[in-house]
């Protein structure tokens, strides 16, 4: 009999470690980038996996919180983390006061992260700090670099587009990153500061609009992450265009080993919808499985 707490992504392969930290950057108004020297970790990670970060040898706060894995960087020791944290919270406002050589714990890879996604345009549909999974799946899908161990194959993709939203330009962080990778980054803020006025969805909808009709299920594929109401919006439109997508979530965690039932989201089952814990049956689920 099938148990029904199985999750394909258990965190039985997880490591934890102690780092001490290497570099911790402004990239932006209010967003961080912290490097992390952890080949026990960052040699396994797949775009879209996130780890657990805690303050060493602090309980203010207690928990862990949950951080996407920005980038996977090889240097002389193997391979480095970068994490991108935008400050809001107690916890992500001491982090940002810590410097080089403070220690971190952390514990990953976990998550289920992106599948391999075949078409020929990826479009990643990013707000606020929701950029952040993306990096290494474009690196990925535009054969830059592979991840995983062993390493993961990919077809590379013709095309990889980042439609990359936020209040002003002030918040957006990366772009060169994105840029220096060969993606092609169309930027909306609200204030006009940058790229398009408006919403990111709206980017959104005007790639799909002018997309050709192939007739290919895998021709064109979206990944979303970001606010809630975005995402909503973003699958809708996906949806009425018939083009699949995915979304990673970015509900809160405590634990992130599948233990706490404090990140649950309902998803829809073949009868109606049971709670999946994002942990480890996310963050990544196909968008039309989502009760928005």
């Amino acid at each position: 009999m099938s148990n029904p707490l199985h999750a394909a992504h258990y965190a039985d392969s997880a490591r934890q470690c102690r780092v001490a930290i290497a570099e911790n950057v402004q990239v932006a108004r209010d967003t961080y980038r912290v490097r992390l020297h952890c080949e026990e970790i960052a040699g396994r990670i797949l775009p879209g996996q996130f780890v657990m970060v805690r303050l060493s040898g602090c309980n203010d706060p207690l928990l862990g919180r949950p951080l996407a894995v920005y980038d996977v960087v090889p240097d002389a020791a193997g391979h480095a983390l970068d994490l991108i944290y935008h400050v809001k919270g107690r916890f992500t406002t001491r982090l940002a006061r810590c410097e080089r050589g403070q220690p971190l714990d952390l514990w990953g890879p976990l998550g289920n992260g992106f599948p391999v996604l075949p078409c020929t345009h990826l479009v990643m549909v990013a707000g606020g700090v929701g950029q952040t999974p993306f990096l290494t799946l474009a690196k990925e899908h535009l054969g830059r670099q592979q991840f995983g161990a062993p390493p993961r194959s990919v077809v590379p993709v013709p095309r990889v587009t980042l439609c990359f939203g936020a209040q002003s330009h002030e918040f957006m962080a990366g772009i060169a990153d994105f840029e220096a990778q060969g993606v092609d980054v169309r930027l909306a803020t609200e204030d006009g500061s940058a790229g398009q006025r408006g919403l990111v969805t709206e980017l959104l909808e005007q790639i799909l609009a002018a997309a050709p009709s192939t007739g290919s299920a895998t021709a064109l594929r979206v990944v979303c992450c970001g606010p809630e109401a975005m995402m909503r919006t973003a699958a809708q439109i996906a949806a009425r265009y018939q083009v699949p997508c995915l979304v990673s979530l970015e509900t809160p965690m405590a634990c992130g080993i599948g233990i706490c039932f404090t990140c649950v989201a309902k998803i829809r089952q073949k009868s109606g919808w049971d709670y999946k814990r994002t942990c480890v049956e996310g963050p990544v689920f196909d968008a039309r499985d989502v009760c928005w």
